[in-house]
């Protein structure tokens, strides 16, 4: 429980000063997006290392790393990647972006877009989990 609130303040934090700092929405999509096609890379690439290198931090400070699991089908994952890329492009932002800075912001459009992403995902382990059999 504490880690999950140190990781949730950590995660507004980052955000906050990130909007505040650099005018920008730390949402991760978007992020991605720029370090590949923007001109301004300088800035998406230190928040994508800063992400990655928190996480090796924590591992190495004695966190779990996580843990592939074996039963769940490669090109299930693939399928999924595909189909969360065309979502965020949908819906013009992902879940960090939508859900962690636009419900900040009280952004109608981000609740929606919240809204649906989390509907689809309860829609989504249900026909994972219980038709296609996957666990």
């Amino acid at each position: 429980m504490v880690n999950a609130l140190f990781g949730g303040l950590l995660i507004g934090s980052a955000a906050t000063l990130l909007l505040w700092l650099n005018g920008r929405v730390a949402g991760v999509s978007s992020v991605i997006i720029n370090v590949i096609f923007s001109k301004e890379r300088l800035w998406p690439a230190l928040f994508v290392a800063g992400i990655v290198g928190g996480a090796l931090l924590v591992y190495a400070l004695g966190g779990s790393a996580p843990v592939p699991r074996s039963t769940f089908p490669a090109w299930l994952l693939v399928v999924a990647g595909i189909i969360v890329g065309f979502g965020t492009a949908l819906a013009k932002g992902c879940t960090s972006g939508h859900g962690v800075c636009g419900l900040g912001r009280l952004s109608l459009r981000s609740l929606v877009a919240t809204l649906t992403f989390l509907i689809v995902a309860i829609v989504t382990t249900f026909i994972v989990r219980h038709i296609f059999g996957v666990s």
